[in-house]
């Protein structure tokens, strides 16, 4: 894992998947405790550039490297 998600947080902005340069980001067809659709992250394409922690306003990702 490059990338730790909490789940929680998330608000279903778009940011990360559409600002991510390899398109590891996507929307599950799970919903959190707030009624927003979750991310997962293909670990295969993900790079861990930084750019889901830079853009995200929540505060939803870390990156672990």
């Amino acid at each position: 894992m490059k990338v730790k998600v909490d789940q929680k947080r998330c608000k279903q902005c778009e940011l990360c998947a559409v600002n991510c340069p390899k398109e590891a980001i996507s929307f599950t067809e799970t919903f959190n405790e707030f009624g927003y659709r979750t991310t997962q992250i293909e670990n295969d394409k993900c790079i861990a550039c930084g750019m889901c922690y830079i853009m995200c306003p929540d505060g939803v990702y870390e990156v672990l490297g």
